[in-house]
């Protein structure tokens, strides 16, 4: 709506997943190295968390795209599914083809083949699971079990679970203790500093197409981080109804009183008038 005042090539602010958007904050290049040597080293099991709206799909998604070309991955949004369902869901994220009936255990044959086939080729393989705290345990235990097909020397498929914190207390469960032993890197992810985030806006408005005109004051970033916490899906949801705001008000200056609009408006306190 005011990508074409702003002469910006698409909305910044979205909370879409884009990886292009994806901001280097401290974290998350220590996270994004932790999973990088994790696949690259074949350390089988790796878990990522963090609270709603840290970028945790976003970077996972970054991740896929700055691997090398040999490892081939697998990336599963909604793991709230049945076993076959899963195992189905994985073996066609890989690109196999499967037969009109199968079962569990043709299922783990396909899957098997297929990894051995990709280590003849000198690939390595990656599973990259979302919202893993939605997994029932029966399903982790699955996933444990997809583990298993390595070979003696090296792990065939590497396997990242990421999710909310609730994740670290599923795996906790003493009867997850198989799956969590294998786990070899963990990296919990959090918001933003509070000196990031007038970096993470102008990183966001830049990679979108501004010139440079488009500022938010210094009270602004302020009172949005103390607003967001740091959390990213929250600073995306705050300027976006800024430069809403900004659009109406026929401005490129996000003040102090435009970034309170903005969060009154996201609390439900609708503002209806526009002071020029």
């Amino acid at each position: 709506m005011y990508t074409g005042f702003y002469n910006l090539r698409e909305n910044p602010f979205n909370v879409t997943s884009d990886p292009n958007f994806l901001f280097m904050s401290k974290r998350h290049r220590e996270a994004l190295a932790f999973l990088t040597y994790g696949i690259e080293q074949r350390k089988g099991f790796l878990e990522i968390t963090g609270e709603i709206g840290t970028g945790k799909t976003t970077l996972c998604k970054a991740l896929m795209n700055r691997l090398d070309k040999k490892v081939k991955t697998a990336f599963i949004i909604n793991p709230d599914l049945s076993e076959l369902q899963l195992l189905g869901s994985i073996a066609e994220d890989f690109g196999l083809e499967l037969p009109k009936k199968v079962n569990k255990l043709l299922m783990f044959h396909l899957l098997n083949k297929f990894l051995i086939h990709q280590l003849s080729l000198r690939n390595n393989v990656a599973l990259i699971i979302d919202e893993a705290q939605n997994l029932k345990p029966l399903l982790l235990e699955q996933i444990r079990l997809l583990s298993n097909l390595e070979t003696e020397k090296e792990k065939l498929i590497q396997i990242v679970l990421v999710g909310q914190p609730e994740l670290r207390d599923k795996l906790n469960s003493p009867g997850l203790a198989q799956l969590r032993q294998r786990i070899s890197i963990r990296y919990h992810m959090v918001p933003l500093d509070e000196n990031e985030i007038g970096d993470y806006i102008e990183h966001r408005l830049r990679v979108a197409g501004s010139d440079g005109r488009i500022k938010f004051s210094e009270e602004a970033i302020n009172e949005i981080y103390k607003f967001c916490e740091g959390v990213p899906r929250l600073i995306n949801m705050v300027c976006d109804r800024a430069l809403l705001f900004g659009f109406v008000l026929e401005t490129n200056h996000m003040t102090l009183d435009i970034a309170k609009k903005a969060m009154d408006e996201i609390k439900g306190q609708v503002v209806y008038e526009y002071n020029k």
